[in-house]
């Protein structure tokens, strides 16, 4: 049960990583030029698929890494930074509202690195990636004839 667990944490966490690219995006599209469109989707991507995917990651968590406390409190930070990135969206009538969006954008690339260290546990303990005693082990490349 526990390698379901890392699997559905692992799967998750790397799709964090990925819907934060197509947020930057959209988001960059919608800067362009691109719409009101563009600026939808970045808020559909970022709050129902990125920030449902952080809740998951900590519940999965506690079925990944039973009692590993400081792991588990790992995940809970990815949820609870990417909630506070998402009330980082003042009303745009504020003055300070641009150096806030801007905080809003930097805690998404803290949310992006959050999940690419939980991903990389995920694939060690999924033993998804070979150390370096496994390529020791290995036979040496043979030439091409």
């Amino acid at each position: 049960m526990r390698r379901t667990f890392l699997w559905i944490n692992f799967v998750l966490a790397s799709l964090i990583v990925l819907l934060v690219f197509l947020q930057a995006y959209l988001i960059a599209s919608y800067a362009m030029g691109a719409g009101e469109d563009a600026l939808d989707a970045h808020g559909v991507t970022g709050f129902i698929f990125i920030h449902a995917a952080e809740l998951l990651v900590f519940l999965t968590a506690f079925g990944a890494w039973p009692r590993a406390w400081k792991w588990i409190g790992f995940t809970f930070v990815l949820f609870a930074v990417g909630t506070i990135q998402i009330f980082l969206v003042p009303p745009d009538d504020d003055p300070l509202s641009p150096w806030i969006h801007g905080l809003h954008g930097l805690l998404a690339l803290v949310v992006m690195v959050l999940a690419a260290v939980i991903a990389h546990r995920g694939m060690r303990d999924l033993g998804l990636r070979r150390g370096r005693s496994a390529a020791a082990d290995a036979e040496p490349p043979r030439s091409l004839p």
